[in-house]
C-alpha cells in the first residue's frame, strides 16, 4: 500500500497533538470531570482524531485513535481506560465516516456526520460498558449523556478547525 507523504506527515502531526493534549491537560489538571460520574473527564484529544478523518480519511483516524490508546496507556498504565477512550473516539469517527459517505457533497454532509458520529459512539460505548461492567441501565444512561457531550466537543471542534483551514488554505484541504 502506497502512502502519500502529506498524509503520513499530517497523521504524525495529529497523532502528536493527541499526545500533547492528553498529557498537558492531565498534568495541568485541566481535564473537566463529568459532574455525575467524576471519573469520566472531558478533554480535547478527540479533536485531532476527527481532524485526521476530515483531512486524510478513515485509516489515519484509526492510527490517531491508536496513538491515543498508547499515550494514555503509557501515562497511566490503565489498560481499560486507555482502550475505552480509544474505542470511544474510534467509534465517533467510524460513524462520521458513514455519515459523510452517505451524504457526500450534499448540504446534509455535516449534520449526518454529526448524527452518525454521536449515535455510533453512544451505541458502541453503551454495549461495551454493559458487557464489561454489567452496569445498571441508569448508569449506562448517564455514560451515554457523557458520550453525547464528549463526542459533540470532538466533532464540533474538528469541523470548526477543518472549515477554518479550508477557507485559509483551499488548495491544501480536500472537500
Amino acid at each position: 500500500m502506497k502512502v502519500d507523504t502529506r498524509v503520513l506527515a499530517g497523521t504524525a502531526i495529529l497523532g502528536t497533538l493527541v499526545v500533547v493534549f492528553d498529557y498537558s491537560l492531565k498534568f495541568s489538571g485541566l481535564k473537566i470531570p463529568f459532574p455525575w460520574l467524576p471519573f469520566l473527564k472531558f478533554d480535547l484529544t478527540g479533536i485531532p482524531i476527527v481532524l485526521s478523518l476530515l483531512f486524510f480519511g478513515m485509516v489515519p483516524s484509526v492510527v490517531t485513535s491508536a496513538v491515543a490508546v498508547l499515550a494514555i496507556l503509557a501515562r497511566s498504565g490503565n489498560v481499560t481506560g486507555a482502550c475505552m477512550k480509544g474505542l470511544a473516539e474510534f467509534s465517533t469517527v467510524l460513524g462520521m465516516a458513514v455519515g459523510l459517505k452517505l451524504a457526500s457533497r450534499s448540504k446534509l454532509e455535516k449534520p449526518l456526520a454529526f448524527a452518525f458520529g454521536i449515535t455510533s459512539r453512544c451505541i458502541i460505548m453503551f454495549f461495551v460498558n454493559m458487557l464489561l461492567f454489567s452496569s445498571l441501565i441508569s448508569f449506562l444512561m448517564v455514560v451515554t449523556v457523557f458520550n453525547v457531550i464528549a463526542g459533540s466537543v470532538s466533532i464540533l471542534g474538528g469541523f470548526l478547525i477543518y472549515e477554518a483551514m479550508k477557507k485559509r488554505f483551499p488548495s491544501n484541504v480536500k472537500g
